[in-house]
């Protein structure tokens, strides 16, 4: 969430991100600012009060000691009755400062001022491209493709868990398995430590990410003990350092991990969404980063650059998007989505998002880093999917399938898939 420093120093500002963001209403800011001045105004009288209590405190031990008790018992009965109003305020302190609070969660990061303001995805801005989309009219889309090798399987699927849940058979289950192990092999490589988070998170770390209050339909849940199932993995190993101080010498600190992850997606239908396009479980290797408040910028980008050179290695060709601020999440301040060529549906499939999310997050988790001078400070955190992998699966098959009916294996699986085609 923001600070509310810098929402009462910087009103218009957070108002207008709020309704370039695509948000209803932007009322919430004025409301918190008002909370925060009574909240603030509590604690001022509290403290005074507090004050006035020590002050007859150390009086009433003078006039004891000098044995003016009755005097004494006049101050001491006038302090008793300080104590209770401080009671009560306190009461009301803790219910402005919830009040408050529920506000806060209620109010988007503010966009960067390098984000294109626009309302849907056509205002996305193209940034780079790379190499050449295949437009050959025999490539299948990559669900033919996969019914005729019996390699997907949504019938059984379907019956099993229900729709949205695919079997992955076979040689597609293998090259699953191999991107997998590729993703997480080059990430390592890169400096990302791997970790192996939980496949399940309570509220708290729901609310830290910023998945609630946001994301709540999103999610599935398992009522009875209070979890939600991870939508990626970035809510586990984001929160894996939460309410934790980082030493500024072990910054920047960067994990890895792969996931299935699980999405309800309601209201999803179409041809858009059809075979791998759009799942209800899906595997994802995620990409997370905590780092000094004036790196983020500049890591945010080199964030970007790595998850590009995924889909280098793997010869397909992408373009990256930066996302405008009614396209972008209500936790970034800057994002860049990852689109891979599908040649046999002729359209772009996004495979990644990168992002910036600031303080915002870190605040939610006081999560913070020790600067040179020994002070805390919340740091910011990044993610991004390094990379999705249904959709990437997609591009393989109906690129590298070739008019016999094979599919060339990229040579950088080979060693994973131990053949060069299937």
């Amino acid at each position: 969430m923001l600070d509310i420093t810098f929402i009462r120093s910087n009103r218009e500002i957070v108002k207008q991100g709020m309704l370039n963001k695509g948000e209803p209403t932007a009322d919430a800011v004025d409301e918190v600012i008002k909370k925060d001045e009574t909240w603030r105004q509590l604690v001022t009288e509290i403290g005074t009060l507090r004050a006035e209590s020590n002050s007859r405190a150390r009086e009433i031990g003078i006039l004891m000691g000098q044995g003016k008790k009755e005097e004494a018992q006049n101050l001491i009965r006038e302090t008793g009755e300080v104590k209770e109003k401080i009671k009560e305020l306190e009461k009301s302190l803790d219910v402005i400062q919830k009040e408050r609070d529920t506000l806060l969660y209620q109010i988007p990061n503010v966009p960067d001022e390098s984000v294109p303001v626009g309302k849907t995805d056509e205002d996305n801005v193209v940034f780079s491209a790379w190499g050449e989309p295949l437009q050959q009219e025999w490539r299948l889309p990559h669900w033919e493709l996969a019914s005729e090798k019996n390699w997907l399987d949504f019938e059984r699927g379907s019956k099993v868990a229900g729709a949205g849940f695919p079997f992955y058979v076979g040689a597609l289950a293998r090259l699953q398995r191999s991107l997998i192990n590729f993703f997480l092999n080059e990430a390592v490589l890169h400096g990302f430590t791997e970790i192996q988070p939980p496949y399940f998170v309570n509220e708290d770390s729901a609310r830290g990410t910023g998945q609630i209050p946001d994301k709540e339909d999103m999610m599935y849940t398992v009522p009875g003990d209070g979890f939600f199932a991870i939508p990626t993995a970035e809510v586990p190993v984001t929160n894996f350092h939460r309410d934790e101080i980082i030493e500024m010498k072990d910054m920047p600190v960067y994990y890895c991990a792969y996931t299935p992850c699980w999405r309800r997606e309601a209201g999803s239908y179409g041809a858009d969404v059809r075979g791998l396009n759009r799942l209800h479980q899906f595997d994802k290797v995620e990409l997370v980063k905590f780092v000094h408040p004036d790196e983020s910028d500049g890591e945010l980008e080199r964030l970007r650059e790595y998850a590009e050179s995924l889909l280098q290695k793997l010869d397909l060709p992408y373009r990256t998007l930066l996302m405008c601020t009614g396209d972008m999440g209500f936790t970034q301040t800057k994002k860049y989505d990852l689109e891979v060529w599908s040649p046999g549906q002729k359209r772009w499939l996004e495979v990644s998002s990168c992002s910036n999310f600031g303080s915002f997050q870190a605040r939610r988790m006081q999560l913070r880093f020790r600067n040179e001078k020994g002070k805390t400070e919340i740091l910011h955190t990044l993610n991004g999917s390094g990379l999705a992998l249904p959709r990437v699966v997609a591009s393989i098959l109906e690129t590298y399938q070739t008019e016999s009916g094979d599919l060339k294996i990229p040579e950088v699986l080979i060693p994973f898939m131990g053949t060069d085609r299937v």
